[in-house]
């Protein structure tokens, strides 16, 4: 089992029992947790590796009882592999206590858990969707927003399960060739508004054949011909929207 060694994690396992009841910890708490979540999260790829058998998440959003339930169903951490794809935070009532859990379990399991950033891992979108109010009401200030807003600037941008299964929040980029033009960005920054970093977290699959315009305003659309490259690649591409395995893309060869 790796972790942290058990003379310097401390109160840690209270902390998450703590947070497994949907009660949040206080601000200087979350500010420690963060420091090492960071120191962690920095030695970490663009594109982690990560071990077979794995289970992979999509969105949660702040429900933080649809994460409870997951666990439930799937197995504790670290007894069983996790892979999360992004979109901790936003739209439900409980980010603080979802992203602190899931933070917590990263900096104790670090083998064991593995968090990607998703688009709205950002300073920008979480002022929108109600991660920076829930922050205002459950801590009479903005420090602990800005600490995971912070920290959300480290979280890797893509994961490859024993190289081939390639995971991300959004999708691809007509920008990147190849998984070491993404392991070469500096990814240490807010989500930009173009570019291929952009791209990662905001492109969608579609049913068109090649690239479109995405009509969310980020990233591109894109369909079979790119997937098909993919395919010929032999990599298995799972986003938060769809999972598209080797076999289905077999479908689209008689359309390219």
């Amino acid at each position: 089992m790796d972790s942290v060694p058990s003379n310097s994690h401390g109160n840690l396992d209270e902390q998450i029992s703590q947070l497994m009841q949907c009660k949040p910890l206080s601000e200087q708490e979350v500010r420690v947790l963060c420091d090492k979540a960071k120191e962690i999260l920095m030695e970490e790829s663009n594109v982690q590796p990560v071990k077979s058998p794995v289970t992979i998440c999509g969105d949660i959003h702040g429900q933080f009882h649809d994460l409870a339930e997951l666990f439930r169903i799937g197995g504790k951490c670290p007894d069983t592999n996790y892979l999360f794809m992004g979109d901790y935070v936003d739209r439900g009532y409980y980010s603080v206590e979802t992203v602190t859990l899931l933070v917590a379990l990263k900096v104790r399991y670090r083998q064991r858990i593995t968090i990607l950033r998703g688009n709205h891992e950002s300073r920008q979108i979480t002022q929108v969707y109600g991660f920076y109010d829930e922050c205002l009401r459950k801590y009479g200030s903005a420090n602990v927003w800005k600490i995971f807003t912070d920290l959300f600037d480290y979280f890797p941008l893509t994961a490859l399960v024993e190289s081939e299964i390639f995971c991300l929040h959004g999708g691809l980029s007509p920008s990147i060739e190849t998984l070491d033009n993404i392991r070469n960005f500096d990814r240490v920054q807010e989500v930009p508004h173009e570019g291929p970093m952009c791209d990662l977290l905001w492109s969608d699959p579609d049913d068109r054949c090649g690239w479109g315009i995405s009509p969310r305003g980020a990233g591109y659309t894109f369909g079979q011909v790119v997937l098909f490259v993919m395919y010929q690649a032999c990599i298995v591409f799972i986003c938060h929207h769809y999972f598209f395995l080797l076999l289905m893309q077999l479908a689209f060869v008689g359309h390219i």
